[in-house]
């Protein structure tokens, strides 16, 4: 192993949580749970990857136990003896390999269609409500509404420490609800949810002091933000460094352990007149650990195939200058998303030096859990 690499195969320690690799499985939704329950193929998939050198799993969204959280069929749940059980097959299948493990906690909020599973008439929920002939197509959230669905991934969090996850993400980004709440763009409310940035805030500050009563204060809670939302790739939340640690600052002291800084492009800087990223800003700002994501591995290709828009192939690609940044402590631990999804032995193939036995990424490697 190279000098370069061994940096990404170091251990990672965070008070009660060791990580015998810097490789993270970022969360990517899958549609292979009929009914919301993980199955054998489910845990087949998750062991493969901890037995090739990936040191923390970081599942698939998976939704909280309220009526709207869900926008997709066959994505699993974090609710019910039946998925909980699922659950509890991966996690000792990954702990059997040396990895570790956490659920991404997912409420999808307004993008929620009528139709959808498990009861085809809820509407989506969000800050702000959407009307359209006369029918409710998004339900905007109560005060009350805000209660429950806090209560759900407190409790969510609660059933993930029971059957034996090493810690919770709490999923933050990408123009769902918790990211709706933070987005002036979809949060038009006037009362202490809505304005301000702060203000908007509001709901996820909540919501991660209700995660850290349910788990008590030394199990790790991950919290994923982006700016680009599914929505809008431009949509910026913040400008300048000071209103990106203004952003931070709350949601840190509400007891998030490590963020997850979701780019779209790792080697992207965040702001003009530096190259950190999002991830190298939020770790300076913070002083605590971050995971970067992004391309890693690829050529730097557009994901639309993820979402089944293109056929377009993403080749392998070197990390030279990912292994640089982390050499530099720039962040802490690096998720891989296509990359390991379509080969789940990535992380030893770039350990031993066999790029060029690396798969390429298409539409094709969604079709199965291999």
């Amino acid at each position: 192993m190279s000098a370069s690499v061994e940096s990404l195969f170091e251990p990672f320690r965070l008070g009660n949580l060791e990580l015998p690799t810097r490789v993270v499985m970022a969360p990517m939704t899958r549609n292979f749970s009929p009914n919301g329950v993980p199955h054998a193929q489910v845990v087949e998939y998750y062991r493969r990857r901890a037995a090739a050198g990936v040191g923390l799993i970081v599942t698939e969204g998976t939704t909280v136990g309220h009526k709207a959280a869900n926008g997709y069929p066959n994505v699993p749940r974090f609710y019910g003896e039946d998925a909980l059980a699922g659950w509890k097959e991966v996690v000792d299948a990954v702990h059997a390999e040396g990895g570790k493990i956490v659920p991404q906690l997912w409420h999808v909020g307004s993008v929620r269609r009528l139709g959808v599973e498990p009861d085809a008439s809820v509407p989506g929920y969000g800050p702000s409500g959407k009307v359209k002939d006369g029918q409710v197509l998004v339900h905007e959230m109560t005060k009350e509404d805000i209660q429950e669905v806090i209560a759900a991934f407190a409790q969510a969090a609660r059933d993930a420490k029971a059957i034996g996850m090493d810690g919770v993400e709490i999923h933050g980004a990408h123009g769902y609800l918790i990211d709706q709440f933070f987005w002036d763009g979809s949060n038009k409310r006037t009362d202490e949810y809505g304005g301000s940035l702060a203000n908007r805030s509001r709901f996820a500050i909540e919501l991660i002091r209700a995660v850290r009563e349910a788990v008590g204060p030394d199990y790790p809670i991950i919290f994923r933000f982006s700016q680009w939302k599914q929505q809008d790739y431009s949509a910026r939340l913040v400008q300048t460094p000071e209103e990106l640690d203004a952003f931070l600052q709350p949601l840190s002291e509400a007891g998030v352990d490590i963020f997850h800084c979701s780019t779209r492009r790792f080697w992207i800087p965040e702001f003009d007149g530096s190259d950190l990223n999002l991830a190298g800003w939020t770790r300076q700002l913070t002083g605590k650990p971050t995971i970067t994501v992004g391309n890693v591995g690829l050529d730097g290709s557009e994901f639309l195939a993820f979402f089944g828009k293109t056929d377009e192939v993403a080749q392998p690609s070197g990390i030279e200058g990912l292994l640089e940044r982390l050499h530099k402590q720039e962040f802490d631990l690096v998720a891989v998303g296509r990359a390991l999804l379509v080969d789940p032995d990535w992380a030893l193939k770039v350990r031993d030096g066999r790029l060029e036995d690396i798969k390429p990424f298409s539409r094709d490697a969604l079709m199965s859990l291999a």
